[in-house]
């Protein structure tokens, strides 16, 4: 990535659908929780919303100009963090707990002000249990995978006596336990006896249980491509450390923007801290997702939201059903969170 070129372009989005309100809401309720868990809890520091949002969505009155707004604030200062942290000495009872819309050039002085800013993700997943979910199935495939090998090996052995099949004896006895994750090889064709069509039937069970295993286990903390510039733009305008906190119905990681450009700068930590992928979710955008373990844990609880279905209309007569999040609560663990944050937990 090359930061001294320009960004590109974005296009202005014409249309929403539910599930990108869905998503949207759930953002909201995520940067709520991180608020009022902060607030609830410190006695010297406060959280307030500052990232750039509105109730409006592409297809309503007024979008496109607030777009257009949002891309010309991209350029000028980055992108604004979601939420900022202050000392309560420095804090604007003014102001209020939301700057969101304020134009930046009205609180620039006061934003540099804070000790840190927070982009915060969401994901709609208990990750305890996925985790425990993809262990099982890592478990089930590297059992079949293993197993299929060794009956391959001794049962078809006399299939691999031909110079044309020999070469399949080493890549079965190359794919060991730790190897599954890396093994990769092409399943035979051969049709021309019973007994090499069950052989290649079973080095395509092999070949599907090695797919399975070598699936992105992990759940991540995902920052997109094309926002590392704009976040990076807005550290170097304001000078303040910038993290990213993950949102899981249970528990929140944390991590430093700075960490995540040390990972994902290693190329060695590719495919197995990091990987790099289209997020389907989020209209193809190239997004990185990093293990979450990476990060560290600043909630090792969180109670669910209560949640309810809505009705929004929009002007051409189109109805959109979504869902909106309310409540729940985040237990901090402040040492933790004073950990990712730089702050004496004394302090906090």
């Amino acid at each position: 990535m090359d930061f001294n070129l320009p960004r590109d372009i974005a296009r202005t989005p014409t249309q929403a659908s539910s599930n990108f309100i869905t998503n949207k809401e759930q953002g909201d309720w995520a940067e709520n929780l991180v608020t009022r868990a902060i607030n609830e809890t410190s006695k010297n520091y406060v959280a307030i919303k500052y990232g750039k949002s509105d109730d409006l969505v592409a297809g309503q009155d007024g979008f496109d100009t607030f777009y257009q707004d949002f891309q010309s604030e991209l350029d000028t200062i980055g992108k604004r963090p979601d939420l900022l942290i202050f000392r309560k000495s420095d804090f604007d009872t003014n102001l209020g707990l939301d700057i969101s819309r304020i134009p930046h050039s009205h609180i620039t002085e006061y934003v540099k002000k804070a000790v840190a800013g927070i982009e915060v993700r969401s994901s709609a997943f208990l990750i305890d249990r996925y985790e425990a979910a993809m262990q099982i199935k890592t478990d089930k495939y590297t059992q079949i995978a293993l197993q299929t090998r060794d009956l391959i090996l001794s049962d078809f052995l006399d299939v691999f006596e031909h110079p044309s099949r020999e070469s399949y004896i080493q890549i079965l006895k190359g794919i060991t336990e730790n190897t599954l994750n890396v093994t990769d090889f092409r399943v035979p064709s051969w049709s021309s006896s019973e007994r090499l069509v069950q052989v290649k039937d079973l080095f395509r069970k092999l070949k599907d249980s090695i797919r399975e295993i070598q699936k992105r286990n992990y759940l991540s903390i995902t920052p997109k491509v094309e926002d590392i510039k704009v976040v990076y733009k807005w550290i170097e305008e304001f000078n303040i450390p910038h993290y990213y906190f993950q949102v899981f119905f249970d528990k929140v990681y944390g991590i430093s923007f700075e960490q995540i450009l040390t990972i994902i700068s290693n190329p060695d930590n590719e495919d197995v801290i990091f990987s790099v992928e289209a997020d389907t979710k989020n209209q193809n955008k190239t997004t990185i997702k990093i293990n979450s373990k990476s990060g560290v844990p600043i909630a090792k609880k969180v109670d669910e939201p209560k949640h309810e279905s809505v009705r929004k209309e929009m002007q051409r007569g189109q109805l959109l059903f979504y869902v909106t999040f309310k409540g729940g609560t985040a237990y901090l663990d402040i040492n933790n969170l004073c950990k990712v944050l730089g702050i004496k937990e004394s302090e906090f």
